[in-house]
């Protein structure tokens, strides 16, 4: 009779289990290029959205350097093969490890990336599911870091009076 019981909770929860898991988001290929000339305009536009008000604008300076570091690398394949299709293996699998690291550090810091949490409110005992892009929530931590450096100040009020 138990085994019954389980048996059919198990049947339950099996086609129940797919409404309760998580998502992932698609993750968008940033950089991908296939010959010398794609490279070099999508350089250019990843370094401008790296750039204050860009997409990618929350990139630290320590993966700043990391990402050029793998640009230089991503170059010198290119200067040395024009095209993905004339690079041998070792070649074809360093460029797309640099891709991939920089995929992962412009994903990471992507300004309109969703972060979800699931947090219970003071007083109840139900889970609330709250969602805010990457920006909005760097942004929020520096305006709060200004407003403790200026309260911080003895004599200085906000505004500069």
């Amino acid at each position: 009779m138990k085994f019954k019981f389980w048996l059919i909770g198990m049947a339950v929860g099996m086609t129940l289990l797919p409404l309760g898991a998580v998502y992932a988001y698609k993750t968008e290929v940033i950089v991908k290029a296939e010959n010398k000339d794609d490279f070099s305009a999508m350089v250019a536009a990843v370094h401008q959205q790296m750039a204050a008000g860009g997409r990618y604008e929350f990139v630290d300076s320590s993966e700043r350097n990391d990402v050029n570091v793998k640009f230089g690398d991503m170059q010198s394949l290119f200067d040395k093969y024009s095209t993905v299709d004339q690079m041998d293996a070792d070649a074809k699998a360093r460029l797309f490890q640099d891709q991939e690291t920089i995929n992962a550090i412009l994903t990471r810091r992507d300004d309109k990336r969703l972060v979800c949490k699931s947090e219970r409110p003071i007083g109840s005992l139900l889970p609330k599911r709250t969602c805010r892009t990457y920006g909005d929530i760097e942004r929020d931590r520096q305006k709060s870091e200004q407003f403790m450096q200026q309260q911080a100040r003895p004599g200085l009020t906000p505004g500069g009076h």
